[in-house]
């Protein structure tokens, strides 16, 4: 097992790694990392303990939508596409990737769904 300290919203951490998996330790570092940090830049949240929730909410739904979508792709049944389709009609198989607009909102609703939960005392345990 090897050890390598990284740093997750500035703050060092020493993580132990299967030997050849250290690249996709790094890669799930900087995956949390940035969406850490997201949030903390949003400005409402300022708790480490409250930005880590959050990260892992969205990571986990953004895993879940995955599934799900590849789930829905292995059940449909294959489709000939249209000779010619209408204008604006989206291609066959393609998925559209969640806008920044829509990120903004769903952290907002997340958060906000927090501060319902936890009360005004702000404390997760």
């Amino acid at each position: 097992m090897k050890q390598i300290e990284v740093q997750i919203l500035q703050q060092s951490y020493l993580l132990s790694c299967p030997e050849g998996h250290e690249s996709r330790l790094l890669d799930a570092v900087e995956r949390v990392d940035t969406a850490m940090t997201r949030i903390r830049d949003a400005g409402k949240v300022r708790a480490r303990e409250r930005i880590a929730v959050l990260a892992a909410l969205n990571l986990a739904f953004e895993i879940a939508d995955r599934e799900a979508a590849d789930l829905a792709a292995a059940t449909q049944p294959v489709a000939t596409p249209p000779a010619s389709p209408s204008p604006g009609a989206p291609m066959a198989g393609h998925q559209e990737s969640l806008l920044p607009d829509t990120d903004q909102q769903r952290l907002q609703s997340l958060v906000q769904r927090l501060d319902d939960a936890l009360g005004d005392d702000g404390r997760l345990l």
